[in-house]
């Protein structure tokens, strides 16, 4: 919030609780954790992570504004948001430069103030003892410390007050003055200059290219062949207009692309820097992840869906007549675009060599950075609109950097979850943003299917067909009976493995994680290994069969054990590493154990061998993709980054929001996962080739998706 107009003027005495850092605890649950002072009284209580108790004292007593004693934020409870401002005294600047210097005061046997320690003899007096005396001189040196600052800012106002109403302080204000008009005429001069530069060049897109003396002819000839012609339906010269209009359109192109004065200066596709816009790093290196993922890209830069919603927004609105005259009309239009977009497509293909490095990401000149709007680019809201875009931009070779406004306040709209500027985890992101991508996909195939083209519904349903299988595989929960050996089994659907460390990887100690790495086979060898459940509460239906169903005596419970592997593998296998673990009451920590991972990944092992017993040996073979890594202790705090294989230029690059660096794979080895991303290698052979499996049940589900992905990159 950057204008809260709740933040009075604060007057606190010498003995409040925000002055005291003894007093920084929850006054109802006594916690040091995110702990919050109100600003209109002495009351300290919990935040909203932990139990609430500040919400609860802003709901009883109406005092609006509180702060973090810990961060220095200030939260404003009726406006439910940050407060970025200060009141016109200053007092919230003042209140936390106070805090800050008490907080970094080292006390020893001597103070600030000049005390020092007497020596203590024996006494009954707990105070008298050498601790007691310390602590009450740290209280006094801190109390000491907040008045002197206090007093220093306050004399400094009246100095400032004082020299105001000088000669000279009103020759300084002057100058000031001045310099601020010069400073916005300039700014009004520049915005005046900017505003002609769109003007200008909205009248140069809107006038028609010229045409060669070579189109002039044939235009004159048809026009002199064809006189007896009948006249067109008004279907047929709208399309025709369309199809001219493409043409224009397509000469135009190849003229811009042919000139080597207008072309824009070339950088290496794919290697394009994302600006982190506030916190926003989660979501940078997810969108480097998919961006670098072959048949995830590849299938949104076929598809957009702004024409098709606005289709659909028209039929809903009642503007729209089911007849074939519209119908013709967009079909045309959308035909039009594709060609167009294939036109754009070949003008600026480019393959890059691993020689000649990296030409993205922020070290590149300010002309090569795009900033999108603000709002989302299309009216409505789309994410697979959206992705469509930035993937056009990151892979069309023309720019080295990104500020994703408009992918931001569409992640805003949709997941409100992440709204804000705050701290959030990449693997929920990733989570929900493959799900409202779903989501939108289906409702958008299946609203007035009779108002989409046949195309358009096709290309809809076949990335529908990839987002739902591309991480998609199967667990098989096995459960056998210790009494009389009878398994029971259970197919379960899964996206991605949550792999837990083993125990004696959960310590703190920065030896032990340093000297003793973790294996990522291990790791999954923990996934599915066999697991005995804990009493007899397991009913087997075996040992139950000669009991009745409706019977009065008691179900056999037996003991029995649990174990899971998987029957299904995906075509990209997501692996979650669960560093951060709960620790004491309401408090995550970060296991930061380094895990020791491979480029190649053989999954064989880990799957069930009677439903893949069929299966070739090279269809367990996985390469690595993509890694997202954590920096940071804590869950709420650190940094995300993310290392991907460039499958166009050969190599791995790290993306770090804006930076990008090429390196290699025994630096990828050595980062700190978080998520690996692993891709299939008969998938990646000749681009997205088929599977070449024999037709199981399981094989022939991977084959139609290598079917989907091909489809979507021929057509």
């Amino acid at each position: 919030m950057d204008k809260c107009k709740h933040i009075g003027r604060l007057r606190l005495a010498q003995d409040h609780s925000i002055l005291n850092p003894q007093k920084w605890h929850c006054m109802d649950c006594n916690t040091t954790e995110s702990v919050w002072a109100c600003l209109s009284c002495s009351h300290v209580a919990c935040g909203r992570y932990i139990e609430e108790h500040a919400l609860k004292h802003f709901q009883e007593s109406s005092h609006p504004v509180a702060l973090e004693v810990n961060e220095l934020y200030v939260f404003c409870y009726l406006c439910d948001d940050y407060v970025l401002n200060d009141n016109a005294t200053g007092d919230l600047k003042l209140l936390r430069s106070t805090l800050s210097a008490i907080k970094s005061q080292n006390y020893e046997c001597t103070t600030r103030s000049g005390r020092t320690l007497r020596s203590m003899g024996a006494s009954d007096d707990s105070y008298l003892s050498h601790g007691g005396a310390q602590a009450l001189l740290r209280n006094e040196d801190r109390m000491f410390t907040a008045l002197w600052h206090r007093r220093r800012a306050f004399l400094g106002k009246i100095f400032r007050s004082w020299l105001e109403l000088t000669p000279t302080g009103k020759k300084i204000l002057e100058e000031e003055r001045r310099r601020e008009e010069a400073e916005e005429r300039r700014d009004k001069a520049r915005k005046r200059r900017q505003e002609r530069k769109r003007e200008l060049k909205a009248e140069m897109e809107k006038m028609p290219p010229r045409k060669s003396s070579r189109l002039q002819n044939q235009i004159r000839m048809s026009s002199e062949t064809a006189p007896c012609l009948q006249k067109p339906s008004q279907n047929m010269e709208s399309v025709a207009e369309l199809k001219k209009t493409y043409t224009s359109d397509e000469v135009r192109l190849k003229k811009k692309s042919d000139s080597p004065i207008k072309r824009r200066p070339t950088v290496t596709p794919g290697v394009t820097g994302l600006r982190n816009l506030g916190n926003t790093c989660y979501m940078n290196s997810i969108l480097q992840v998919l961006s670098h993922l072959p048949i995830f890209r590849e299938c949104f830069l076929k598809l957009d869906l702004n024409q098709t919603q606005e289709l659909l927004a028209t039929a809903t609105n009642g503007k729209t007549r089911s007849s074939s005259k519209h119908l013709s009309i967009a079909a045309s239009t959308l035909h039009v675009n594709e060609n167009q977009e294939k036109v754009k497509g070949s003008s600026s293909v480019r393959r890059p060599s691993v020689s000649s490095g990296l030409s993205g990401g922020a070290s590149k000149s300010r002309n090569m950075e795009l900033i999108q709007p603000r709002e989302p680019s299309s009216k409505h809201i789309s994410l697979c609109h959206e992705l469509h875009t930035l993937f056009q931009v990151m892979w069309s070779g023309k720019w080295a950097l990104v500020s994703p406004f408009a992918m931001l306040h569409s992640v805003w709209r949709l997941i409100p979850a992440f709204r804000g500027y705050a701290q959030q985890d990449a693997q929920e992101f990733l989570c929900e943003l493959l799900d409202k991508v779903q989501q939108e996909l289906e409702t958008t195939g299946t609203r007035y299917p009779a108002l989409i083209p046949a195309s358009q519904r096709k290309l809809i349903k076949q990335v529908l067909n990839v987002v739902n299988n591309i991480f998609h595989g199967q667990l098989l929960s096995q459960v056998t009976c210790l009494a009389c050996d009878n398994k029971s089994n259970t197919i379960e659907p899964f996206w991605d493995l949550s792999l837990e460390f083993p125990e004696r990887y959960h310590c703190n100690g920065k030896e032990m994680s340093s000297q003793y790495p973790c294996l990522l086979t291990e790791m999954l060898a923990k996934f599915t290994e066999t697991e005995a459940l804990e009493g007899k509460i397991y009913a087997c239906d075996q040992c139950n069969t000669k009991r009745r169903k409706f019977s009065s005596k008691p179900v056999i419970l037996t003991e029995a054990q649990k174990q899971l592997m998987v029957c299904r593998l995906p075509q990209v296998l997501r692996l979650h590493l669960k560093r951060f673990r709960w620790s004491g009451r309401n408090h995550r920590e970060k296991i930061g154990v380094h895990v020791n991972f491979d480029q190649m990944l053989n999954m064989e092992p880990y799957c069930c061998r009677e439903s893949l017993k069929s299966l070739l040996p090279d269809c367990f073979i996985y390469d690595l993709s993509a890694v997202v890594m954590h920096h940071g202790k804590g869950f709420g705090s650190g940094h995300y980054t993310a290392y991907c294989y460039n499958s166009e230029g050969g190599f791995w690059v790290h993306c770090n929001d804006s930076k990008l660096n090429m390196c290699t794979m025994e630096e990828v080895c050595k980062a700190q996962a978080y998520i690996l991303f692993y891709s299939q290698r008969l998938t990646q052979a000749n681009g997205h080739g088929k599977i070449p499996c024999p037709s199981t049940a399981e094989s022939q589900q991977h084959t139609e998706l290598a079917d989907c992905s091909m489809d979507n990159s021929s057509s």
